[in-house]
């Protein structure tokens, strides 16, 4: 299958509330621009350089988000074009992603990344730190951020019981959380469900799936 096919199958499958980032880390430029032609403009990559070094040769209209975990020293690389970055874990980050907005005059929307995974690999806050984040008047200092949501990634397993409880879990807490509204923070976004899940995960509720493989086939790593 191509991956305009991949993408038309996936699309077609999707409901129309819910948006499709399209994984294209390790993927080539040929690949993404494939995707590109199809229609598909947002693209989710999780290594700063390589975002970069995509973003500086496809079109401008794309829609970068950075799906990865972010160390703060590298925010300053995609600061003047990401759209949206995933996997917000901490205050620190979000003020070093404010600071360097601020200085591209821009205002960078925001994730914050809560951790519903059984492994200890996985990054996120717990639902009781971000409630605490939400509230703060360090919060409210930031001009040049936006939380507009909540990510989160689901235990590695094949018990889709397991993953269905995590993501109900993560829709519970988006839904509690929402009750923090202020100029900075709207939370619209639920980004849950990758490419063996995004079905299960829309029927808990997502409204951004992370798809990669099922668009543009297996990655090799080497």
């Amino acid at each position: 299958m191509s991956i305009k096919q991949n993408l038309q199958d996936i699309k077609a499958s999707l409901p129309e509330h819910v948006t499709l980032v399209a994984v294209s880390k390790t993927k080539p430029i040929n690949d993404l621009m494939e995707a590109y032609e199809a229609g598909q403009r947002v693209f989710g990559e999780n290594k700063i350089q390589e975002m970069a070094q995509k973003y500086d040769v496809m079109p401008k209209d794309v829609e970068w988000h950075m799906i990865g975990h972010v160390q703060r020293n590298k925010v300053k690389y995609i600061a003047s074009f990401v759209s949206l970055i995933h996997g917000v874990d901490n205050l620190k980050l979000l003020q070093e992603i404010n600071k360097q907005a601020q200085k591209h005059d821009r205002v960078i929307d925001c994730l914050l990344q809560i951790k519903i995974a059984s492994e200890d690999s996985k990054f996120g806050m717990s639902p009781e730190d971000a409630s605490t984040l939400l509230q703060s008047e360090r919060l409210q200092e930031l001009k040049n951020i936006r939380v507009t949501g909540l990510m989160g990634m689901a235990t590695f397993t094949d018990d889709m019981n397991q993953i269905e409880n995590e993501f109900s879990y993560l829709k519970e807490t988006f839904d509690t959380l929402q009750q923090f509204s202020t100029f900075n923070c709207q939370l619209s976004t639920l980004s849950m469900g990758m490419s063996g899940d995004y079905q299960l995960a829309i029927d808990c509720g997502s409204t951004m799936v992370r798809v990669g493989s099922s668009i543009f086939g297996a990655r090799n790593y080497n």
